[in-house]
């Protein structure tokens, strides 16, 4: 080859080397703007499949210093592009004796039909994706308020003999914004292995502020109670599962409410500390969290405060508040990992069992990529806490003759 060619060639070979190393970089380092955090979540929830494009460039390079060099960044990118799913391994052997510890063992019954995900983490779906069952998707109307309907997904398995335990899930998107069918793929994963999933709506702020969304889960969950007879749902088994500012509004509704049926509940990067949010914001290139925040209650603490602790879920915690799971990315920059840990310690004062489930590498809305390592972990946590505060079907104690 000559010596331009050479040239060419490493020259070629330095910019992808270039492209591997910033995406490594992006995989560990912090985010400022939503770009980056946009771009956060693919490269560390796809990151072995760029890493392993990387390692092919690593197997013909050629001496020069210009090859050496590219090989040298590119080496380095994929070790970076590769550290989430060696994070997520060692997490793999932990995570399960840790929920056991905190909910007990997953009890399988009559409720459900698949068996649990065999690992928290697994290979082959990380490259090949995962094929969740058949199952039956049906939108309703579960409720109409001031001339606006409030709509539900309701996933179900297609077959199903006795009645299902429920898992209602609620969307984020700031108070503000976002939609029910964000997220499906583990409502679909969820409804393939046995349980009835409500994907609910809620209006959203500015016309709408709190404690609208809280009042209409809760309408939502007296509506799909009444489906007990022509949709197989079990009115005493509730779950509710929420991402971000769903996690929010799912917390306060589980620790508020006096219904029993809600045994169980989620809270996916959720912000739980609201005074403490708006006084340690995100960064402002991410989001106005504080601004998102004053929206939904009306103004800032100083002025509204009241708003503020009665939208707390740590304010309403007592020893009959269900079990609780907590999921959150350490590297999330739009809610710190500090709300979950802030609402943990209370319910560990409380003796409420929960669990925090870490995650080093992740970032807000790390389980978008439902196949990748925050995807698989979180929805491996997901099925055991379920597993052991739903599955089983509740006592029923008979009533002493008259």
């Amino acid at each position: 080859m000559s010596t331009r060619s050479t040239y060419l060639s490493g020259l070629a070979r330095f910019v992808v080397g270039l492209v591997v190393c910033g995406a490594g970089l992006i995989a560990v380092a912090p985010h400022h703007n939503a770009t980056m955090w946009r771009a956060s979540i693919i490269i560390t929830e796809w990151g072995h499949w760029f890493g392993l494009l990387g390692l092919l460039f690593l197997l013909s390079w050629r001496r020069s210093w210009l090859h050496a060099t590219a090989a040298t960044m590119t080496a380095v990118g994929v070790l970076l592009l590769w550290t989430p799913l060696a994070r997520a391994s060692m997490m793999a052997g932990t995570l399960p004796a840790a929920l056991h510890a905190a909910f007990g063992e997953p009890i399988e019954g009559s409720s459900t039909d698949e068996p649990l995900r065999p690992a928290p983490l697994v290979l082959a779906e990380l490259f090949f994706g995962v094929s969740p069952g058949d199952v039956l998707v049906d939108e309703h109307v579960s409720d109409v308020v001031d001339g606006e309907n409030l709509t539900l997904d309701l996933y179900r398995p297609e077959y199903t003999a006795d009645p299902r335990p429920v898992v209602v899930v609620v969307h984020g998107g700031g108070w503000t914004e976002g939609d029910k069918r964000e997220f499906s793929a583990l409502s679909r994963h969820l409804a393939s292995g046995g349980y009835v999933v409500a994907n609910v709506s809620y209006r959203l702020a500015p016309r709408w502020t709190f404690p609208t969304p809280q009042e209409d889960l809760l309408s939502a969950i007296r509506y799909i109670k009444d489906l007990e007879t022509t949709h197989g749902v079990d009115p005493t088994r509730f779950a509710l599962l929420g991402r971000s500012v769903g996690g929010q509004i799912a917390l306060l509704a589980a620790y508020t409410s006096t219904d029993p049926a809600i045994r169980a509940v989620v809270s996916m990067y959720g912000p739980t500390a609201l005074r403490w949010g708006h006084a340690n914001p995100a960064p402002a290139g991410v989001i106005d969290s504080s601004g998102v925040l004053e929206t939904y209650l009306e103004g800032p603490p100083a002025t509204h405060g009241e708003q503020y602790d009665q939208a707390e879920p740590g304010q309403f915690i007592s020893q009959l508040t269900p079990p609780t799971l907590f999921v959150h990315g350490l590297r999330d920059e739009h809610v710190s990992p500090f709300h979950a840990e802030f609402i943990s310690s209370r319910l560990i004062q409380a003796g409420v069992p929960n669990l925090v489930v870490r995650m080093p590498w992740a970032t807000h809305g790390c389980d978008y990529v439902f196949s990748g390592p925050c995807g698989q972990i979180s929805t491996y946590a997901v099925e055991q806490f379920l597993g052991a505060a739903l599955r089983n079907a509740p006592t029923i104690v008979p009533e002493p003759p008259v």
